[in-house]
Formats: C-alpha cells, structure tokens, sequence
C-alpha cells in the first residue's frame, strides 16, 4: 500500500495504535536494508536513521548521482567554506536545463532547496537525498523533473556539519552525532541574508543570483516545547512584501500543510514559539521575521520563502520522514504552479520598480487580537525547580491533551517609511564598502562620475542613538532615532548612485534605511559616523557657554527653558555643557549624520 494511504489514519488513531503503526510505516517505507555496496545509499538508511554521515559521504552523493543520471543531474561547487571545504550543489532536472542560462531561456521555475544552514538540524540533507533517488527512479512524484530545476544544497553550514559529535543538540532527539549550529567563524548563517558577512553566504547569494529561484526551501528542526506536531510550515510573502504574492504565498502554505496532514503529519502554519518562554497558556503569536532570516529575505526579493521545521522532540527516522514528504510536495506544487508564480513575481518585480515615493513597510508585528486554537499538546505541570529556583514546564508524553490556547496572526506592518522619489546617494568615501554589499545581492548601482556640488538631497541626522551593549553575530548593533530633512550637501566624484526603480526596491530599501531592523546601519556598519572625534573641554565650554548666554538672548530662554521642563538635562553636566557645545562654530557637523543620502531625482 502507498504511503500516502498508511499514513492517513494517523491523527486521529489512539496514542498507543499512533506509535505502533509510525513503527511499523517507518519499517515499510524506508528501505533501510540497503546494501552499503549501493553507491546512493546514505548512511541514515542503512541506519535506519540512527545516524547521519560526515561530509564526505555528500561529495561522494553528489558524484555518484551526476554519474549514474548524466541527463538529469549535475554536481557543482558554488564555493569555499573558511577552512577550505567546497561547497556543493546538485542541479537536477529532465529538461536537459541544467545551467542557468537554459533554465532561464526555457523560462523553467527553479526551487532552490537547503539543507544544514544549521548544522545540527540535518533532517534535509538525508531526506533530500532519499528523495532525489525516489524521483529518479521513477518511485514517486512523476513528470516533475521535466518541468522546473531543483538546486539542492545538502549542506549549507559545511565547516559546522563537521564539528561532529553527540550532544551538538541537547534538545534534539537524533540522530546520535550531529554538526554544529554556527560557522567555524561562529557566525549564524541564518542571521546573515542582509549583512552576508560569511563566505558561505556569499556564496549562496551568487548561487542565488545566478539561478534566481522562484522559491528558496529552508529545511530546520526547530526547538521548544513538547507536543505532539511533528512540522510547521512558515511562508512569505503572505504578510509581507507584494500584495498579489501574498494570496499566492497563503495559497501556497495551505497546499503544503494539506498535503502534510494527508500524508499522516500533524503540521503548523506558524511557527511553534511560546509568547512568553516556557509559558504554554501564552500562547503564539505570528509574524514576519526580518530579513536576516531566509524566508523573511526573499520576499524582499519579490520571490517566495519557505521555512520548515519538523520538532526536535520526534525520533530522526519521524523527522526525515516529514521533511522528505515537504520537498515532495514542493516539487509537485512547484511543477504545477511554478510558470504561474513566475509570471506573478515578474509583475511583483515591475510594481517594485514604482516604489518611489510610496510607504513601504520595514517591520511587522502581530497585534493584540487573538482567538482560541485546539493545539495537541501533552499533560503538563508548572511547578518551581529545585535546581534553578525558576517555575519550570514538565510535559508528560504518555498523557496526549488538546490545549485551548491563544493565536495572534492579525499581522499588521509595525513601521513604515516613504520610500525616496529617485534613489540613494552613497559619498566616495563609503562607496567601496557599500557598493559590495550591494553587489553581493545583485542590486543595481552606478558610480557618479563627476562632483554635484549643492545638490538638493536628503540626509538623515540621528536624534538618539542606542549601541549594543554586547556584540551579535560580531557586530555591535545600533538603534537610531531621527527624520529625513531636505538640504543640500556636495557630493563628489567616486560617490554612488542607487536607484530606488529597480526590482529590488524592498530589498534596497531594507538595507538603506537607516531604521530598518536589518540595515547595515542597524547592524553597525556606519558605527564611526555616531562617534563623537572633538570635543570641547569642560572649562572651554564653560567662557563659551557664559558668553552665548550673554550674546544671544534666544540661546539663553532655550537653556532655561530646557532647564525647567527636563530634569535629566538639568542635572546632568555633559548634557548641559554640549548644549552649548552643539551651537558652536567648533561643533563637528557630521556628528551624527547617517552616511548615506536621499535624492528625488535619478543622478
């Protein structure tokens, strides 16, 4: 019998006939005999998914399978990892577009898959690769490899992957070793998509650039609390990003979680994370991650991303099992719908270019309004630890209970900004560091090849700054507070111009502007320009402050005026003494202003 038909009675079996039967389904599905002399057998088979294999067992798979289909597969290397192991790629399709340059001119959609971004989760590295060799063998999903390209990426975190050892995942059941989460530079790849630090992900946004996927599939376990859904299938755009994507984003997510659920899971919608931590009656709240994130990335790209992840607290051979039907379906769903969602991106791409001038969103967050849902947890008790001190959760697996719990997923955009008329102005002296940045993700930039003097701009001075006050992710992060107001500056030759009429608007806009969450501002890339480099001693400022007092009655009602309404000011020396500071003709006027300019107007 078919999988697909076991499976179904699933949900709603008994716990004890559930266990039993995911026993005996993981028994008849997975060929877990394979002989080890099968040159496409990973070790999670012959396992039978007790363990994962190192990196080498992926260059051998990614050979063995470009040999054995030569039509259908290709093996690449997109790039290097820090300490020099390549990363690779399996291009797969039967319509003998395996460049991108084929693939494009057929006008074939790509899905771009991704496997151990964090390394521990490995789920998709051995489901994908059980997939691939059903799909080529003809065993399921037929027809869809004649109609659109999947890039597979077993391993994204490689250095991570073999930092290999048990416990790499405390909260994770199997497999019995696992890779790491971070980079060996101990970055969080799934922190990078904006700032793109790491080689590694260079590496993927040119792999990116070059394939340009309609949809980009992000393959995770997640952690948390214990219940009994086995996977969540998060997608954008639906709340974020082009308004005519969003309808197919929730048709998209509606698709695979059915499928899911037909096929015996018990899948999310959103993300399983308590409001408040370890809480269960706080219940969820949905939301739109910042662009750091994969799937908060791509809709800026005007394409789809797709965030799975099955729960850590159900065996491997359970997990792999959800993952490899999820890339199923989204093979299925992309072969059938994926000409259409091109069609839909290329007029996103065009309603971006027109961006100029309107609001646009730079965070979301789900309001306060919220409705009951049935959520199949476990019994559970919330008592004080003994060891901690701290009130703690225990679950109880053996006692399966339907929580009534709150949902909040009316998700409203949380910040907005009017985006400029003509694009932004980049000065010479930050034009190197930016414009790479701006390559890296194929946005569009020209140098301006002579100087403008006094031109009509925009600048942006911050009114408050906030610093970090520990690194993330190696950065020290920054918080400014401030507006945009029209002035003239001069802008000199080597300086750069973006302009806000191209397909990647939202992505450019959530880079630039300085109050975006994942701006490079925001990440601390300008730190330098909210530093202060001169400064007046305090017995200087004080015969310059007694003299503005006595030249300038107006500086003088402002001081009082200052000194009776604000009592933090008042009692605070520095601040009174950079008031007058701040008038002075010695003050450094780019104290505070943000390096990066508007313009209305194309230069």
């Amino acid at each position: 019998m078919a999988l697909r038909y076991h499976r179904r009675i699933l949900p709603t079996a008994a716990p004890m006939m559930r266990t039993v039967l995911t026993a005996l389904l993981a028994m008849c599905f997975f060929p877990c005999a394979l002989a080890a002399s099968d040159p496409l057998a990973t070790l999670a088979e012959q396992s039978a998914f007790k363990r994962t294999g190192h990196y080498d067992e992926v260059i051998r798979l990614c050979a063995a399978f470009a040999g054995k289909y030569p039509q259908a597969v290709r093996c690449i290397e997109f790039g290097k990892t820090p300490e020099g192991r390549p990363m690779q790629a399996l291009v797969v399709s039967r319509s003998g577009a395996l460049e991108p340059a084929s693939a494009q001119a057929r006008k074939l959609p790509v899905v771009l898959m991704q496997g151990g971004i964090h390394a521990g989760e490995i789920d998709g590295k051995d489901a994908g690769f059980l997939v691939l060799r059903e799909v080529l063998e003809g065993r399921l999903a037929k027809g869809v490899l004649d109609k659109l390209v999947w890039v597979f990426v077993p391993v994204f975190n490689v250095d991570g992957h073999e930092r290999f050892k048990a416990w790499n995942r405390p909260n994770q059941r199997g497999p019995e070793e696992m890779g790491w989460r971070t980079t060996a530079q101990n970055l969080n790849l799934n922190r990078d998509y904006v700032k793109a630090d790491a080689p590694e992900m260079q590496a993927m946004l040119a792999l990116m650039n070059a394939w340009d996927p309609i949809a980009l599939v992000d393959l995770h376990v997640t952690d948390g609390a214990q219940f009994e859904h086995d996977i969540s299938i998060n997608v954008e755009p639906l709340y974020s990003g082009d308004a005519e994507l969003r309808k197919a984003g929730l048709a998209l997510r509606s698709a695979v979680v059915e499928k899911l659920a037909s096929q015996g899971s018990l899948p999310l919608a959103f993300y399983p994370s308590f409001v408040e931590y370890d809480n269960p009656q706080s219940g969820f709240a949905d939301g739109v991650p910042p662009p750091r994130f994969s799937h908060g990335y791509m809709p800026l790209r005007n394409r789809f991303g797709v965030l799975v992840e099955t729960h850590s607290w159900k065996d491997y051979a359970t997990r792999v099992r959800a993952t490899r039907n999820t890339i199923v379906d989204m093979l299925e769903l992309t072969a059938e719908h994926g000409r259409a969602w091109q069609t839909l991106a290329a007029a996103a791409d065009q309603r971006a270019e027109q961006l100029g001038g309107s609001e646009v969103p730079l965070s979301y967050k789900a309001s306060e309004k919220s409705h009951l849902i049935d959520f199949r947890g476990y019994a559970y008790t919330r008592t004080p630890s003994e060891i901690s001190g701290a009130l703690m959760t225990r679950y109880d697996e053996s006692r399966p209970m339907i929580w009534k719990i709150p949902l909040r997923d009316d998700v409203q955009a949380d910040a907005t900004i009017s985006a400029p008329q003509g694009g932004y102005v980049i000065p010479a002296a930050h034009a190197e560091k930016v414009g790479a940045r701006l390559a890296l993700h194929g946005i569009a930039f020209h140098v301006i090849e002579r100087p403008l003097p006094k031109a009509a701009l925009q600048s942006f001075r911050a009114s408050k700054t906030t610093f970090g006050a520990k690194p993330f992710e190696d950065h020290q992060t920054l918080t400014l507070e401030g507006s945009w107001k029209n002035e003239t500056r001069d802008i000199a030759a080597g300086s750069l111009f973006v302009p806000i009429r191209q397909a990647k608007a939202r992505l450019l806009i959530a880079m630039l502007e300085p109050q975006a969450p994942d701006s490079l501002a925001a990440w601390g890339e300008f730190n330098g320009a909210f530093e202060m480099k001169e400064y007046m001693e305090s017995y200087v400022a004080e015969d310059v402050a007694r003299q503005m007092l006595k030249d300038d009655p107006q500086v003088a009602a402002e001081f009082n005026a200052r000194l009776a309404s604000d009592a933090d000011f008042a009692k605070d020396p520095f601040a009174r003494l950079t008031f007058f500071a701040q008038r002075h003709a010695s003050w450094d006027e780019r104290f505070n202003l943000y390096p990066v300019l508007r313009s209305a107007l194309p230069l």
